[in-house]
């Protein structure tokens, strides 16, 4: 709840300052900004834990999350439009401001006011009624990931400072979290496809004048077409989801945790989109004007199964406890990455004279990398049951050795 007030307070705060800037005041756009983009992402985490009330369909909500936060964009080009039809600017984001009462009202009446675990403990209650919940340590849930003991099954009788001790030691550390192989190689494949994203907007305009050959309506109607491909993220991102959750209705392979299953649903997920990346980058690159609206067709489609998959991602490999931890890091550390956009820039405006076109394989050669992150996960999968096989045919063979001797 704490997360969320201080969200709301920075989206309204920004939107307010976008309201009242003008020429003269042009200074408030750094400060607005900055509250949208903060407050924004604070949102987008708090609604994310709404994906645990649904553990069928968990992956799907939380990649819907993400993709309606993809496509939120597209609620300036309607501001846009409505400017056009002479609804001033202050207007309209003064409405949209006024909308945070509807943040706030769900705030108080809808969502827990503390974290929502996964798995769900029986009799879980939120919204008016979290008063009347029991309070529930997330440690103790995450064993369930693992193939632990449920909430059911934790002895009533155990003082709870005791149990909660326990329970810490059955669940990985942050920081051995943060140097697995699991998260650089996740690090890894975010950084990249979000460096080739950014530097493909921020080029955008450019590369259009170059192909339209300085064209204004021309440029302005792929402009538009860009803008309005950037709607769809919303309809996209699902699909991720849908794939990731599918194997939820299949029962579980002897020996099998439900975490080995969701592990491996990813690894089909995270290479599909990094086949996309690499197509969106080849298309991006080649110089054909009309070829560009695949590109934009592409570009949704990929950004929006690279950030629904990210969260997903995190949710099923690391313990819930360490989940804002980690997914706010990993956004961090790959914001930083991405910061390698602006010597990209300098580079094909001073020495390439324009011309990206050494960028663009470079970033094609680099996208290759991507593929390391499913290659890895799949064959941990892969590993895991192996090992589980061995370790059956050894305790069968045992067995039967026992009733030998015996």
């Amino acid at each position: 709840m704490v997360t969320r007030l201080l969200a709301i307070s920075l989206y309204t705060t920004g939107t307010v300052l976008v309201a009242f800037s003008s020429a003269a005041y042009s200074e408030l756009l750094y400060p607005a900004l900055s509250c949208i983009a903060v407050g924004g992402i604070l949102l987008l985490l708090t609604n994310m834990q709404v994906g645990n009330l649904f553990s069928a369909h968990r992956s799907t909500i939380i990649t819907l999350y993400n993709g309606a936060f993809d496509s939120s964009s597209a609620v300036f080009l309607i501001i846009k439009v409505l400017h056009g039809q002479g609804i001033s600017l202050r207007s309209s984001l003064l409405v949209l401001s006024s909308c945070s009462v509807i943040h706030l009202l769900r705030t108080f009446l809808l969502m827990p006011k503390n974290h929502i675990p996964y798995p769900l403990p029986q009799h879980f209650t939120y919204g008016l009624n979290c008063r009347k919940a029991n309070t529930y340590n997330l440690q103790q849930f995450d064993r369930t990931k693992d193939g632990g003991v449920t909430a059911s099954q934790e002895s009533p009788a155990e003082p709870e400072d005791e149990a909660e001790d326990q329970d810490s030691d059955n669940v990985a550390s942050f920081r051995s979290c943060v140097l697995s192989w699991f998260f650089l190689w996740h690090l890894l494949w975010l950084s990249i496809m979000q460096l080739r994203h950014y530097l493909f907007i921020g080029t955008l305009n450019p590369m259009l004048n170059r192909l339209a050959g300085n064209d204004p309506d021309l440029v302005s109607h792929y402009t538009n077409a860009f803008a309005i491909t950037q709607l769809f993220g919303v309809l996209c991102a699902p699909w991720n989801g849908l794939l990731m959750d599918r194997h939820k209705v299949k029962p579980l392979a002897p020996g099998e945790t439900a975490l080995e299953a969701d592990l491996r649903s990813s690894s089909l997920s995270l290479f599909l989109t990094s086949v996309q990346c690499v197509l969106f980058c080849l298309c991006a690159s080649f110089p054909l004007l009309p070829l560009q609206y695949i590109t934009f067709v592409l570009q949704v489609i990929n950004r929006s199964f690279l950030y629904g998959g990210n969260a997903a991602f995190v949710s099923i490999a690391f313990p819930v406890c360490h989940f804002g931890k980690l997914y706010g890091l990993l956004m961090a550390l790959s914001a930083i990455i991405s910061l390698l956009q602006y010597p990209c820039f300098n580079l094909v405006k001073g020495a390439l004279r324009e011309d990206p076109f050494l960028v663009d394989a470079a970033l094609i050669l680099l996208s290759l990398l991507v593929f390391i992150h499913p290659l890895y996960v799949f064959i941990h999968c892969r590993e895991v049951a192996r090992q589980r096989k061995d370790n059956t045919q050894r305790d069968n063979n045992g067995s039967k050795m026992s009733e030998a001797e015996f």
